[in-house]
């Protein structure tokens, strides 16, 4: 670990994630350095290729590893940086005691605020300087995700407080999406929802979402009845059948038209697809969220019902289900709304485990029908007509796969 370190012959730290995730016996993220005494020039001067503006972060001329110099504060709370900066000012400036732990060249720890001790007990606990950055409260909620970890009491009252003097508000959407998306990728996306709702943080930037907590559905076909309580189930689901986060990112949004429920109307929600769909371009449009991303949201929010439904459709409901859906020309994109539909079936109290055949019954559509072309039209008819007979015949491959299917 230390022949960088000392070939250069710095007072260089491993810092932040890597001693982490190091000491949680976790896969180890990208390693980062810390250097205390050292210059922008004499960093230069030992080959290191500057890439850091206001605070300068060198990479290493071999390793191509981050190397930053020590960062602390002037008298009126400003960051500085200078050879006159120890480890102990650049670890104080860090969001919480497990972030905070550095490691020196032969594996010594350098722990001031007792990160260890919270990493062996499972608490995220703040250091002073976490109020300066808003965005630390997303990480705080993500890391509860990534990790499992609880909340220390006095933090909490923190990032309410934070919350509450309107803190997130000052947050670009890039980084709220970039810190979702990575909650996203991690074990329990849930826990990041949750959490968030828990310190008031998830109306400030997911209103639509949280609207859904409190809203009642029909107990026939919901136990859980509540809607939140089903999307949270619903992305549990989809955790167990993918990694993919377009789909959890669909999953979490598939349902926010019945947050829009006149409360007359309540526990129904009929027509609760299209309503979702500009709720979805909503979060998406504020978060800007990559378009992949949206359209995949939208395609779940509007056409999941039809999915569970997908035995009653007649073959050219189906057929014209598949063209909205494009599912011919983005066959990926097609298999990951039908997990996206799956997580919501399956993500119901009670429910979890039971079958959802309707999937299996579109992946043999379009099985049967992604070759038929206009090579299969007769060769006298163009334009539209040649659409038209494309969808006759898929029809007829459906139709009869459905007789088939009841013949059985």
């Amino acid at each position: 670990m230390s022949e960088h370190t000392a070939e250069q012959g710095l007072e260089a730290y491993l810092v932040g994630g890597y001693v982490r995730d190091k000491l949680l016996g976790r896969s180890h993220s990208d390693r980062d350095w810390v250097v205390v005494g050292s210059t922008t020039e004499d960093m230069l001067a030992r080959g290191f290729q500057q890439v850091g503006k206001d605070f300068p972060v060198f990479l290493h001329p071999r390793s191509k590893e981050e190397y930053a110099l020590a960062r602390g504060r002037d008298a009126d709370g400003a960051l500085i940086t200078g050879p006159h900066i120890t480890l102990q000012e650049d670890l104080e400036r860090r969001d919480l005691t497990i972030n905070a732990i550095a490691m020196d060249a032969d594996g010594r720890l350098i722990d001031p605020f007792h990160g260890r001790r919270d990493l062996e007990q499972g608490v995220l606990r703040h250091l002073p300087a976490f109020a300066d950055d808003p965005l630390r409260i997303l990480r705080l909620a993500r890391l509860a995700a990534q990790l499992g970890f609880s909340i220390a009491d006095d933090t909490r009252k923190l990032v309410r407080d934070l919350v509450a003097a309107g803190k997130l508000q000052q947050l670009p959407p890039e980084r709220i999406w970039q810190e979702t998306h990575r909650a996203l990728c991690s074990p329990s996306p849930r826990r990041f929802i949750e959490v968030l709702r828990e310190l008031g943080a998830l109306q400030e930037i997911l209103p639509e979402v949280d609207a859904l907590f409190g809203i009642p559905q029909p107990e026939k076909y919901h136990p859980e009845i509540d809607t939140g309580l089903h999307m949270l189930m619903a992305l549990d689901r989809a955790v167990q059948l993918t990694q993919d986060p377009l789909v959890r990112f669909a999953v979490l949004v598939h349902d926010l038209g019945k947050g829009a429920t006149p409360p007359e109307y309540w526990p129904s929600h009929r027509g609760h697809e299209a309503l979702g769909v500009p709720l979805v371009d909503r979060v998406c449009h504020r978060l800007r969220v990559p378009g992949r991303y949206q359209k995949l949201a939208r395609k779940t929010a509007r056409y999941h019902l039809m999915v569970h439904l997908a035995f009653e459709l007649k073959p050219k409901t189906l057929v014209k289900l598949l063209n909205d859906l494009d599912a011919w020309r983005s066959p990926e994109d097609f298999e990951r709304f039908l997990l996206a539909c799956q997580a919501d079936a399956q993500g119901r109290k009670g429910l979890e485990a039971q079958p959802y055949p309707q999937a299996d019954f579109l992946r043999q559509i379009h099985t049967l029908t992604k070759d038929i072309s206009a090579k299969d039209a007769p060769a006298h008819i163009s334009g539209k007509q040649i659409g038209r007979e494309i969808n006759r015949l898929r029809c007829g491959k459906i139709a009869l796969l459905k007789k088939q299917n009841s013949l059985a």
